[in-house]
Formats: C-alpha cells, sequence, structure tokens
C-alpha cells in the first residue's frame, strides 16, 4: 500500500507526541518549538487533526481530567502512530539524501550550488 507523504502539520503533531503524551495546549506549544516557530496551530485545526488521527487509529486519548472545570485530554500515539511516523522519517531521510547528493552536499571539494535568490545572491 502506497502512502500519500505526510501534510507537515500532521507530521509536526507526530513528532510531539513520539516522546510523550501531551494535552491540546502542550501539543500546539511543542509543534511551534520543533518548527522553530514557522508552524503555529491554531485549536480548531489541532482539534480537527486530533479527531482524524483517533479515527484511523494514529493516536488515542491516554486520559482525561478535569482541570478548572474543563475538561482536558491527554494524546499518545498508537502502535500504528509509530509505525507511520517511522515510516514518513525514513521517506524523508532518503529524499533528503538524494537531493543533498544532486546538489553536491557532503562531497569533499565540491562547493554545492547556489540557491537562486538565496542568501548571497
Amino acid at each position: 500500500m502506497t502512502e500519500r507523504p505526510m501534510q507537515e502539520p500532521t507530521l509536526l503533531l507526530l513528532t510531539a507526541l513520539a516522546d510523550a503524551p501531551r494535552h491540546g495546549y502542550a501539543l500546539i506549544q511543542e509543534v511551534a518549538a520543533i518548527s522553530g516557530g514557522r508552524v503555529r496551530l491554531k485549536a480548531g485545526t489541532l482539534y480537527g487533526a486530533l479527531d482524524r488521527l483517533l479515527g484511523q487509529g494514529i493516536v488515542a486519548v491516554e486520559r482525561e481530567e478535569i482541570v478548572d472545570s474543563r475538561l482536558r485530554r491527554t494524546y499518545a500515539l498508537t502502535d500504528a502512530g509509530y509505525t507511520l511516523l517511522a515510516a514518513e522519517a525514513d521517506r524523508l531521510r532518503v529524499t533528503a539524501q538524494e537531493a543533498a547528493r544532486r546538489i553536491g552536499l557532503g562531497r569533499p571539494g565540491v562547493a554545492a550550488r547556489p540557491v537562486p535568490g538565496g542568501a548571497g545572491a
């Protein structure tokens, strides 16, 4: 079965859950940290994605508790989620290695091609 490449917000969300279960606000913070501030999930986007991932069996609710009179759910990756994240990480690694090879990164004595419009352009 061939999977479509994962959308970046989903990849970041699964990555944020890979090392520890987290509740919604912590996930928003962790995704921002992982992406260097590039991706800032809004609550509606986050919970829509979590509902989809719950339905697919990729994440699960680890626990629920009441905090300040509000329900707080803590989410965790399932075994299927770890498998999916590992496969996507491997796909990205292979693609990045090929891109680096083609532009000459990492070869002794070979300067990488300059990026049009990049630094120094």
